[in-house]
């Protein structure tokens, strides 16, 4: 079982990720914007985290930037889990050191493989 950090400024996303992400047998963090969430993965140190783009403050791209690139959360995996879908999106958001990018809406499924790809185990 690992701990997922969950970044998202939509209350109904975050309630809807995390009830996947428990359903899947993994323990919750949760942030509601960019700037918590880079504070939330140094503080918890979590296994893996799934960031929102579009937040206010610091949005997913700065703030996967700042995670990835903090010699004590850069071991943390970063997945973008997003509504923006282009291809400029996505090469920019693996540029900031994301290891995956997931468009929204998503299905079950599609996480679970993700999750299988980055947790160790």
């Amino acid at each position: 079982m690992a701990r997922i950090l969950i970044v998202d400024d939509s209350p109904s996303q975050l309630v809807g990720i995390k009830r996947i992400v428990e359903k899947l047998g993994h323990d919750t963090v949760t942030a509601e914007d960019g700037a918590a969430g880079v504070e939330a993965a140094k503080r918890e140190l979590p296994d893996l985290v799934l960031m929102d783009v579009v937040m206010p403050n610091l949005n997913g791209f700065q703030a996967t930037r700042s995670i990835t690139r903090d010699p004590s959360t850069k071991h943390i995996p970063v997945v973008l889990v997003t509504t923006k879908d282009q291809d400029t999106d996505r090469v920019w958001g693996m540029r900031q050191g994301a290891k995956a990018y997931i468009t929204k809406p998503f299905n079950e499924a599609d996480l679970a493989e993700v999750l299988g790809q980055l947790l160790p185990g």
